[in-house]
C-alpha cells in the first residue's frame, strides 16, 4: 500500500512537470515564450511571465516588440510586491524609451514603487530620500499629469513621516538630558529644537518644542561652566523673547516666563560675580605691578 502512494506521488510530480508552463520554459522559440509570457502576464500569473519574459528579453532587445515586454516584465514585480526590483525595471524603462506612451507611466511606476517600499517614520529612511527624489523628479517632468496630485500626496505623506521621526529624535534627547551625562544632551536638544522649527515651520509641535527650548536652555546655562554661563543664559532669556513674538496668546506663556525670570536671576548673579571677581583680578595684578616696581 505504502508502494502504491509513493507511486502515485511520483506520477503526479512527473504530470506537473509535462504541464504547459514547463514545456513552454523549455521551449527555444522566441515567438513561443514571447507569446506565452504575454499570455501568462494577462492571466495575472506574474511569477511565470516573468521566468518567461527573463527568457526572451535578451533576444527581442532592440526590437519593436521589447518595449511592451519590458513594460510587463517590470509591472510583474511591482503586482507580486518587489517594489525596489520593479522601481529599477520601471526607471530603466523611462530612460531607454522616453519618448515612448508609457514613459509617464513608467516614470510614476518607478517613484510608486520607492513610496511603497519606504518604511516606517521610526526605521532609516534612506530610501524614503530616494522617493521623495523620484517624486519630485516625476512632478518637474509631467506637472499636467492625471497622476500628479497623487503624487504630490505620496510626496506629503512622506514630509510627515520625516517630521514625525525628528521629533522623535528631538524628544529622545530630550528625555535623556536627565541622565548621566547631561551636556551633550542639552547641546542635542537645542539643536534638534531649532533645526526642526527651521525645518517644519509649519507644524503643529512647534509651540511645544518652542517652550522646550526656553527649558532647555536655561537647564544648559545653569549646568554650565562659569565662562560659558553668560552667553548661555543670554540665549536661554533670546529664546523667549522669541517664543513671545510668535506665540503672543500662547496657553504656555506662564511657563515660559517662569523660565525666563529664573535665567534673568541668575545672569544678575552671574554677572555680580563677574564683576567680583575682575576686580579683585585688577587689585592682583595692580598689586604685582607694585611689587615688582618696589
Amino acid at each position: 500500500m505504502q508502494y502504491k502512494s509513493i507511486l502515485f506521488l511520483f506520477f503526479l510530480v512527473l504530470l506537473a512537470s509535462c504541464g504547459p508552463f514547463n514545456k513552454l520554459e523549455k521551449s527555444t522559440n522566441w515567438e513561443e515564450l514571447y507569446n506565452g509570457a504575454n499570455r501568462y502576464y494577462q492571466e495575472g500569473e506574474y511569477n511565470k511571465a516573468i521566468i518567461l519574459y527573463e527568457k526572451v528579453l535578451p533576444v527581442i532587445k532592440g526590437s519593436e516588440k521589447a518595449e511592451m515586454a519590458e513594460y510587463n516584465y517590470a509591472n510583474c514585480h511591482f503586482k507580486t510586491k518587489r517594489y525596489i526590483e520593479s522601481a529599477g525595471y520601471f526607471n530603466n524603462f523611462f530612460r531607454t524609451y522616453n519618448r515612448s506612451p508609457l514613459a509617464e507611466e513608467a516614470l510614476f511606476m518607478h517613484a510608486y514603487s520607492l513610496y511603497l517600499d519606504a518604511p516606517d517614520y521610526n526605521l532609516d529612511q534612506q530610501s524614503s530620500r530616494e522617493a521623495v527624489a523620484a517624486i519630485q523628479q516625476f512632478v518637474t517632468r509631467f506637472p499636467g499629469s492625471a497622476s500628479y496630485e497623487r503624487a504630490m500626496e505620496m510626496l506629503n505623506d512622506l514630509e510627515k513621516r520625516f517630521e514625525k521621526k525628528s521629533y522623535s529624535e528631538a524628544m529622545m534627547y530630550y528625555r535623556l538630558k536627565d541622565g548621566l551625562f547631561p551636556g551633550d544632551f542639552y547641546r542635542a536638544c537645542i539643536i534638534n529644537f531649532q533645526n526642526f522649527i527651521k525645518d517644519y515651520p509649519e507644524s503643529q509641535h512647534n509651540e511645544e518644542l518652542a517652550v522646550k527650548l526656553v527649558e532647555v536652555a536655561y537647564g544648559y546655562a545653569e549646568n554650565s561652566a562659569f565662562d560659558k554661563k553668560e552667553e548661555r543664559l543670554n540665549d536661554a532669556i533670546r529664546f523667549a523673547g522669541n517664543f513671545y513674538r510668535r506665540y503672543p496668546n500662547s496657553g504656555f506663556t506662564t511657563e515660559v516666563k517662569k523660565f525666563e525670570s529664573e535665567a534673568r536671576k541668575e545672569y544678575e548673579a552671574h554677572m555680580k560675580l563677574k564683576a567680583e571677581y575682575n576686580e579683585r583680578q585688577a587689585l592682583q595684578n595692580s598689586a604685582q605691578v607694585t611689587s615688582k616696581e618696589n
